[in-house]
């Protein structure tokens, strides 16, 4: 069963002020972690997550012309949609996050899913996560499998068989300290959305060594991402907890059958 994964961001004493230089840290911080250099997206959620945005932009090509990007970049991002700086307001930016995953016949771009609702206990350190799996080696051949001849009369989300390397769009959220009665005491100063934690067990799928090797790979960058943004941000603690409450070390070692 699919679960979904966050990451929370702790800073100790953090003003209001200070806020856009830390998401702008952690924004920069997903190029370097197999992340996409420029932010999508900017939304601004006033008091609580039922009110409608006060500000929200989706960025194309930005400055014109065929050569231009896709995307802001993510100070000018951070620094429009703060500029409606209050202390119950929420700042959301979407950006893309490249990772291995098994096609299916509908091949909607995933993107990580929304909870508006309170969170539940964070439980699972990221520190032990990669404990669990930095030291795993793959053995996998350098070839992807592909299914030559797919029955086309299978549902839609059937699993193909094909690893593709492709974006998510994750998203990262600055709190007021005031948005949603001080949801960043449970939630974190910053709070990164991932979506899914499909991409990092494929529980659905038949695991070959292909397989395990880009599961595996996708972990390790969830590892090093989360390492990145607390370096990069100055963060003080940090904690990778999903919605429903389960281990994603503990659900890893038992679906690649890793022991200790």
């Amino acid at each position: 069963m699919s679960d979904t994964l966050y990451l929370s961001l702790w800073y100790p004493n953090l003003l209001l002020e200070a806020l856009p230089d830390k998401l702008t840290a952690v924004l920069d911080a997903f190029a370097a972690h197999g992340g996409e250099p420029r932010v999508y997206s900017a939304t601004v959620w006033p008091v609580n997550w039922s009110e409608a945005p006060v500000f929200q932009r989706v960025y194309g090509r930005m400055g014109g012309g065929a050569g231009s990007i896709p995307g802001a970049e993510p100070r000018q991002a951070v620094e429009e949609a703060l500029e409606l700086l209050h202390d119950d307001y929420a700042y959301e930016f979407q950006v893309g996050w490249n990772l291995w995953e098994l096609e299916t016949e509908s091949s909607a771009l995933p993107a990580a899913g929304r909870n508006a609702g309170p969170h539940s206990t964070p439980v699972i350190d990221i520190t032990s996560a990669q404990g669990r799996v930095s030291t795993r080696q793959s053995t996998a051949a350098n070839d992807l499998a592909h299914d030559d001849n797919p029955d086309l009369s299978v549902p839609d989300e059937r699993v193909l068989g094909r690893w593709a390397r492709g974006p998510r769009l994750v998203r990262v959220t600055g709190f007021g300290p005031l948005f949603d009665e001080g949801a960043y005491e449970q939630d974190g100063h910053i709070r990164i959305d991932f979506g899914s934690d499909t991409p990092f067990l494929e529980e659905d799928a038949d695991l070959d060594q292909v397989g395990a090797r880009h599961v595996e790979e996708n972990v390790r960058q969830l590892v090093e991402l989360a390492g990145g943004v607390e370096k990069a941000s100055g963060a003080t603690a940090r904690l990778l907890w999903s919605e429903l409450g389960e281990s994603l070390a503990q659900r890893l070692a038992e679906r690649l059958g890793m022991r200790n």
